[in-house]
């Protein structure tokens, strides 16, 4: 094969990966004009569509899938080769990529890595904020981060935190209009601020669990959010009860500002690990990176 052709159709799968010319642009550092006239010179060449194109939305035909299932997984091996060949000289280069939510992100992750970055100039970590289940294999992420019982079995997986014990916190003023609720028919009569997922487009039920029986919540309340980071705040407002992880509102609730209330109610969540396919395990760069996320114990 062409070496042109090589680079067209990883071109081609960055499109088919991202559905969408405009992200796969982004991440390419490309214009949308270059990545279309490279996957349409791909196409003639090969003389079969690869890529379905409407005004909304971009997916692969049946040849544009054939493609993904036999030549990706190739190709993703080469550079798995010609990475773990790079690490062998006498500093980490290589760009690492994680997928993980935002709170995550900004308390746990970027803290770890942070004091990493200056001792290898070499060595760059992309982060993307998402709440989708991500399947890092196919979408190119070195790292993802679930909780430990979301976490494939065939995934090597490092913890990242402790259990995760959850609370349900509303502020002293919220409850100068209400009265503290203390079983699951309470708390269906209060104003609940609620996560919309990003994956079904539902609303989040609450993951309770009393008397060794695990409950889903499906509280309401007017407001919605797909981000958690905005319930904090819109609880600390006063604005209803929010569900969050306890190292998110300690301090709050030990300087008064927020209460927490049902905690017998309220699960440990298994905790955060972050995982990664077992063929990247030799890298030396995902190495330093996981060696610095992992956790160490209070």
């Amino acid at each position: 094969m062409a070496r042109d052709n090589i680079n067209d159709i990883l071109v081609f799968l960055a499109v088919a990966r991202e559905r969408s010319f405009t992200r796969a642009a982004a991440r390419l550092g490309m214009s949308q004009s270059a990545l279309s006239h490279i996957v349409r010179s791909l196409e003639q060449r090969l003389g079969v569509r690869l890529l379905q194109r409407t005004t909304r939305s971009v997916s692969p035909t049946e040849a544009g899938e054939r493609l993904i299932q036999n030549v990706a997984p190739r190709l993703e091996e080469i550079e798995a080769e010609i990475a773990d060949i790079s690490d062998r000289g006498d500093k980490p280069v290589g760009t690492i990529r994680i997928t993980a939510i935002d709170h995550v992100i900004e308390q746990i992750l970027w803290p770890r890595i942070a004091p990493l970055l200056p001792q290898y100039p070499d060595l760059h970590v992309e982060f993307s904020a998402d709440y989708r289940i991500v399947d890092i294999a196919a979408e190119r992420f070195d790292i993802g981060v679930r909780h430990g019982d979301q976490v494939d079995k065939d995934m090597i997986a490092v913890r990242l935190t402790a259990d995760v014990p959850m609370r349900i916190v509303g502020a002293p003023a919220y409850f100068a209009r209400r009265p503290r609720p203390a079983s699951i028919a309470d708390l269906m009569k209060h104003n609940c601020i609620t996560l919309r997922l990003s994956s079904s487009g539902g609303i989040y039920a609450w993951e309770l669990r009393h008397a060794g029986e695990d409950i889903a919540a499906r509280v309401r309340g007017q407001a919605i959010f797909n981000d958690v980071a905005y319930h904090l705040p819109a609880a600390l407002s006063g604005n209803g009860l929010a569900f969050l992880p306890e190292d998110m509102v300690t301090e709050h609730v030990r300087a008064g500002r927020l209460i927490s209330v049902m905690e017998d109610w309220c699960p440990s969540f298994p905790g955060l690990h972050a995982f990664y396919p077992s063929r990247r395990h030799s890298a030396r760069a995902l190495g330093l990176v996981i060696d610095a996320i992992r956790y160490r114990g209070a």
